[in-house]
């Protein structure tokens, strides 16, 4: 079954009510200048193009400026709504882009890099990235920035602003826009060491609950709070107790967060896409809390870590970490009709099994209603799929109306894509339409 024909089954193509509608987005394309090409006529007071002939229908990007960001001294590019594909050499700055757009997210972006090591390396040691993402009206929307503070013992904060007033991080971006990844870095996903399928399921949790991401961080500062004071021998009880109930709040909120993103991941049949090119997955997680959660309510597993936590301090002690905990637990992924673990498939098999979870997720939330629009970044993601494949991907996406920005070494890697998507060249510093 093509694509486009089992997504409009499920109520989940985006509308298109004819081709002439799908040829008149594809018409919209906006202009993507450099700095020295922006005059005041072109900007609004609000510092938006409002140009009619360039606005498209649907929530997402429209523009992205970076200044001091990596490779880019500046940059403004626009979007209209489209997928985007950005081509170029390796090292031209590619990534660069999606980077940028994943800083409006929870945690440390794409590539999880120290906030220092965004800012140009000629710049001042700042930088900053702004977007404008529009409602799915099509209209303005909201105006998001994100850079870097000093603090007075010269460290380094993210800033981050929404519609113009300070934000108290990128949390409060969470209810406007989500954002799902692939990197080359996640191809050996399956036969990496299981912190690796952690952080992957955790990013994927975060795009269903918002506030997974709150729950990680706080099991996280917790338990290393805890083990400062186990490594220096301070026999605080009250303190102690208090750090391994936050511990196990957090803990059983973050496994329970889990168990349900692998619990949407596994009630979607990606097989039944595009003739099969992806195909489903079998989806477990070892953990103890997980487990713990199969047979109790989760106020009284949270009183089982507690009492676990208390018993293994002198253990945790002499190890120098948590030896319990969700902080131990893992993904574990089998290829469905195989039978076989991922980790023992062809290469080829298990990219195919990782796009297919990333699709699994896509089309849940595109189910879900009143939830933030979903927005996939997906680096070097063509290079090592077959035509086929390519295509099949490509429709899949474009089925479900997601904007979704891509990179590529070659323009003919995206040739299924038509006018479908957007092209941008990337190179010598700047990002310039095809």
């Amino acid at each position: 079954m093509r694509a486009t024909e089992a997504l409009k089954e499920l109520g989940m193509q985006r509308s298109l009510t004819s081709d002439t509608d799908a040829e008149a987005v594809a018409r919209r394309a906006p202009h993507v200048r450099g700095c020295a090409d922006i005059g005041e006529d072109d900007i609004s007071e609000d510092g938006i193009d409002h140009d009619d002939s360039r606005a498209a229908a649907g929530a997402g990007f429209r523009r992205l400026t970076l200044t001091n960001f990596r490779s880019y001294a500046f940059a403004d590019v626009r979007f209209d709504g489209r997928p985007a594909t950005f081509i170029g050499a390796n090292g031209a700055g590619k990534t660069n882009l999606l980077e940028a757009l994943s800083m409006f997210g929870p945690g440390r972006g794409l590539r999880s890099a120290r906030l220092d090591d965004l800012a140009r390396a000629e710049g001042d040691g700042r930088f900053a990235v702004a977007a404008r993402f529009a409602d799915a009206d099509g209209d303005d929307g909201r105006a998001l920035g994100v850079g870097i503070d000093r603090t007075p013992d010269g460290g380094a904060a993210r800033a981050c602003r929404l519609d113009g007033a300070t934000a108290r991080g990128p949390i409060a971006f969470a209810d406007i826009v989500r954002f799902s990844w692939l990197t080359p870095a996640q191809d050996g996903l399956f036969t990496a060491a299981a912190g690796e399928r952690r952080r992957f399921l955790d990013r994927i949790a975060q795009t269903q609950d918002a506030g997974h991401s709150r729950a990680a961080a706080d099991y996280e500062a917790a338990a290393r709070q805890r083990q400062r004071l186990l490594d220096e021998r301070r026999g605080d009880e009250a303190w102690l107790s208090a750090l391994e109930t936050r511990m196990a709040e957090a803990g059983v909120a973050l496994a329970a967060g889990r168990r349900d993103a692998a619990t949407t991941l596994a009630s979607f049949d990606v097989s039944g896409l595009a003739d099969g090119a992806f195909p489903a997955a079998v989806i477990a997680i070892e953990g103890e809390l997980e487990a713990a959660l199969d047979g109790a309510v989760a106020a009284d597993v949270e009183d089982a870590f507690v009492a676990e936590l208390k018993a293994r301090r002198r253990r945790d002690a002499d190890a120098g970490r948590a030896t319990y905990g969700p902080h131990r637990s893992d993904l574990i992924v089998s290829h469905r009709a195989k039978g076989t673990l991922a980790r023992l498939c062809s290469t080829g098999e298990q990219k195919a099994l990782l796009i297919g979870l990333v699709l699994a997720n896509a089309c849940a939330l595109a189910r879900r209603a009143g939830a933030a629009p979903l927005v996939l970044l997906f680096d070097e993601i063509a290079a090592h799929l077959d035509p086929n494949r390519r295509a099949a991907l490509f429709d899949i996406v474009d089925g479900l109306g997601l904007q979704c920005f891509m990179t590529g070494t070659d323009e003919s890697l995206f040739a299924s894509w038509g006018r479908r998507a957007q092209a941008f060249r990337v190179e010598g510093g700047a990002v310039h339409e095809i």
